[in-house]
Order: C-alpha cells, then sequence, then structure tokens
C-alpha cells in the first residue's frame, strides 16, 4: 500500500495511471468499493469491526481524488515480468533498511 501512495504522491500532477498489483486486498477493497464503505462507515467494516491501515486508506484516496488509476490485479510469484522485478526491488531494499538498522518485517 505505501509503495502505491509514494508512486502516486510522486506524480507532479494528475495523470491517468494503470496500477498493477499483487494485492488482492488492495485491488477488491478498490474496485469493489470497500473502501469507500468502511469511510462513510467511520471507518468500521460490515461485521462492524474496524478497518485496517486507516491511516493509509486515507492516503490512497486523496491520491484517488488527484488521479485517474485503474487497478488491475496479477497472480504474485506466478512469473508475471514486471511483478517479479518488482518483488525483487522490494526485499533489495527491505534488505538494505535492515543494514541501515530500520525495524523491518520481511
Amino acid at each position: 500500500m505505501l509503495a502505491v501512495i509514494v508512486g502516486l504522491e510522486t506524480l507532479k500532477e494528475p495523470c491517468n495511471v494503470t496500477l498493477y498489483s499483487d494485492s488482492k486486498y488492495l485491488v477488491d477493497s478498490i474496485t469493489k468499493e470497500w473502501v469507500y464503505s468502511w469511510k462513510q462507515k467511520g471507518w468500521k467494516k460490515s461485521d462492524g469491526s474496524k478497518a485496517l491501515n486507516v491511516d493509509l486508506w486515507e492516503r490512497i484516496l486523496i491520491q484517488l481524488d488527484r488521479h485517474s488509476v485503474k487497478f488491475v490485479w496479477v497472480k504474485g510469484h506466478a512469473g508475471h515480468k514486471y511483478n517479479e522485478r518488482c518483488d525483487q526491488l522490494a526485499v533489495l531494499g527491505a534488505e538494505a533498511s535492515i543494514k541501515a538498522g530500520a525495524d523491518v518485517v520481511l
């Protein structure tokens, strides 16, 4: 989620974006409009439990108001060239953060 936020926040002006993610949680929450329902209900899910990652969802929603974003789900670790590359870069980034003394959970 944070990668999506940083990527969209980095764009200097409103853009049309096609965003590929292997996170069903992220893609379904947006495309099935769950996140909008959670927000409308005071960040409560349909079963009454508290929605998770509210701080991140709020930042994503700001960017979705700013940009036109099409979300596309791709299966993770299934040979998708760019998804595999993103996974490699994420691992490298996490490893570099650990070496720098940051607390990172892999």
